[in-house]
């Protein structure tokens, strides 16, 4: 099993605090470092020093690590042009060394679209799929020759599709809980599924959704890996537990129930369930990008049992 740190910069991080979560990250050994892509805080707290980017942020950590993965958990359709979009990303995968991944989703938080004037229509599926689209095909696109599309949402006529990334089929997560267009638009176009923040029982339904998704679009199940996103809070004492869960003022009464919580023990015990229920790779979201002792604790006691 794969274990990437996860995080929400809009929670008010500076790239240098990204960048040294992102750097412990390599050094203590996880596989990668993802971190949502939003404008806007959630809830309450200082939102200092403001958002950063997430894809300018990605660009920068490329060429201050050297082996982890990096990318977005999730991208959303209505920030960027597809065609923009492809472009920035195998900009950063080629600065990376072909170490980036692509998470891409419709996008949920009206308030931030709100806040900054960004289109936010009621449905955005079809943005979504046409984006998914346009961004493989470009990839996919041999050189030399170009590429067109005709949607909907989006047309494109002769493009050069130029840049490709360094890999030679970019990592592509698609992730959510819907019971049929979500499973079938990741068995067509992603090389991963990710299902985040439920239960075990959910995640297994999810997991088996996707698997026949595949199997209708005569694919194999076993060429998407699977993953899980859930927040995180290790710790070896009760009181260091009760501060943590207060930094991301998450509520000690109930976080447990479905999240990777507790002690060390508890955590490898979460996670070795998730392995059996089909996870290739499970994001730790450590929302308080600050605690690197956080990070320092799972590296040492809790990585180790994964592999």
């Amino acid at each position: 099993m794969e274990l990437c740190i996860f995080t929400e910069p809009q929670q008010g991080m500076s790239y240098d605090e990204q960048l040294a979560q992102a750097q412990a990250t390599e050094r203590l050994g996880f596989d990668g470092w993802f971190r949502s892509d939003h404008y806007l805080r959630m809830g309450d707290g200082s939102p200092l020093p403001g958002p950063t980017d997430a894809w300018t942020t990605l660009a920068g950590l490329a060429r201050e690590t050297s082996r982890i993965r990096l990318g977005t958990l999730v991208s959303s359709a209505t920030f960027r042009h597809p065609s923009v979009l492809a472009i920035q990303v195998a900009q950063v995968d080629a600065m990376s060394g072909g170490r980036a991944e692509f998470g891409l989703g419709t996008g949920w938080f009206a308030e931030e679209h709100r806040a900054y004037g960004i289109p936010f229509p009621d449905r955005r599926f079809g943005l979504l799929e046409e984006q998914l689209a346009i961004v493989t095909g470009l990839w996919s696109t041999p050189v030399g020759e170009t590429f067109s599309f005709a949607g909907e949402h989006y047309e494109l006529d002769a493009a050069p599709a130029l840049p490709k990334p360094v890999q030679a089929r970019m990592p592509v997560i698609v992730g959510g809980g819907g019971p049929s267009r979500t499973p079938a638009i990741a068995a067509r176009y992603a090389t991963e599924y990710n299902r985040g923040f439920v239960g075990e029982d959910e995640i297994a339904v999810a997991f088996a959704r996707v698997r026949a998704a595949c199997e209708a679009a005569d694919r194999d199940p076993a060429s998407l890996r699977l993953s899980v996103a859930l927040p995180t809070v290790v710790a070896t004492d009760d009181a260091t537990y009760r501060r943590r869960l207060d930094a991301i003022g998450a509520d000690p009464a109930t976080f447990a129930e479905v999240n990777v919580a507790g002690t060390p023990e508890r955590a490898v015990e979460k996670l070795q369930r998730l392995r059996d229920l089909g996870a290739d790779r499970v994001y730790l979201q450590l929302v308080d990008v600050r605690d690197l002792e956080h990070v320092e604790l799972i590296g040492a006691e809790v990585l180790p049992h994964l592999r």
